[in-house]
């Protein structure tokens, strides 16, 4: 991997890792628990942020604004993914049997 240029390089490439992973994400049986997969996704912010953090320039304000736009990027990148998993999971669900009332 090429050095980044500046701090937007670093968030560009992280953004695009990051939906490269999301985009990998294969729903299949056993099927994950919403809750289990928004720690995952959590997770995953995280592990981006602490490796991105560690390639960051400038002071240590520039350092902090850019954490801090990167975290926002990834976790509205995983929000949406969630988003695409909740449905996926109430696709799964199976019909209700309830009888409708006249």
């Amino acid at each position: 991997m090429a050095p980044f240029q500046t701090n937007k390089d670093l968030i560009a490439t992280g953004i695009r890792e990051f939906n490269v992973l999301l985009n990998q994400q294969v729903f299949s049986d056993p099927l994950i628990p919403e809750e289990n997969m928004v720690t995952v996704v959590d997770d995953w912010v995280n592990l981006y942020i602490n490796y991105y953090k560690k390639h960051m320039l400038g002071e240590q304000q520039e350092q902090d604004k850019t954490l801090k736009e990167l975290q926002q990027e990834l976790s509205a990148l995983g929000s949406q993914f969630l988003t695409k998993y909740r449905t996926f999971l109430k696709s799964k669900d199976p019909p209700s049997s309830e009888v409708p009332s006249s």
